[in-house]
Order: structure tokens, then C-alpha cells, then sequence
């Protein structure tokens, strides 16, 4: 699985070359969107939306990205959330994940930058 990831001001897409995934995203107040994307298949993820893609088969799966910029810049969420510097209170970080304090504190000691 690649993790989810916002590209703030490019329009990504996907083609699948081999095997399949689900692929989606998030709209500001909308439910998540996840589609099946099969050998061949295009998905379009829209311009700065939360957004991810998991393979799904047993064996790899090979897909070719586009953006719509040479530098798209890319904000991986886990990174920005747990990695930060210095880090997000962590009981901001609780209430707003609705999780024990506990959970973001071990969370947090993940080295986030370096290992995911």
C-alpha cells in the first residue's frame, strides 16, 4: 500500500499495467471514494485530495503515475501528523483522532520521516 498522501496543487493519475488495486480518495465532507482499478484502468485522483491506492492481488501489481507538474509536491499525512517538529500536542492529537493519548504517544515514537 502506498501511504495516504495529498498533492496539494496537481491532479495525479494511475494506469494499471499488471494486476489490480483499489485506488481512492477523500472530498472535503464526503465519504471515501475506492473503485477497483483493473489491468488497463485509469484513475484520476483530483487535485488535493487525501488519496491512496492498494494492491489487492496475491502476486505485485505495476502501476504508472502521472501528475500534472513536474514538481507536484507531495504531503505524505502520517509523516506531517506524527513527524512533525516539534511534535502536535498529543492530546490535540487525541481528541481529534478519537484514540487514547496512549495510541498517539506510541504513534508519535515511530520515527515517522525516516521510516515511512
Amino acid at each position: 500500500m502506498k501511504p495516504t498522501r495529498r498533492v496539494p496543487s496537481r491532479t495525479r493519475s494511475i494506469s494499471v499495467a499488471l494486476g489490480w488495486m483499489w485506488g481512492g480518495f477523500t472530498p472535503p465532507g464526503a465519504n471515501v471514494w475506492i473503485r477497483l482499478i483493473n489491468k488497463g484502468d485509469v484513475f484520476v485522483f483530483p487535485q488535493g485530495l487525501i488519496h491512496f491506492q492498494l494492491n489487492i492481488g496475491r502476486e505485485n501489481a505495476v502501476a504508472i503515475a502521472a501528475l500534472s507538474s513536474q514538481n507536484p509536491g507531495v504531503i505524505t499525512v502520517a509523516n506531517t501528523v506524527f513527524g512533525s517538529n516539534p511534535a502536535i500536542n498529543d492530546d490535540v492529537l487525541a481528541k481529534a483522532l478519537q484514540v487514547d493519548k496512549k495510541v498517539v504517544d506510541h504513534l508519535q515514537s515511530l520515527f515517522w520521516t525516516e521510516n515511512h
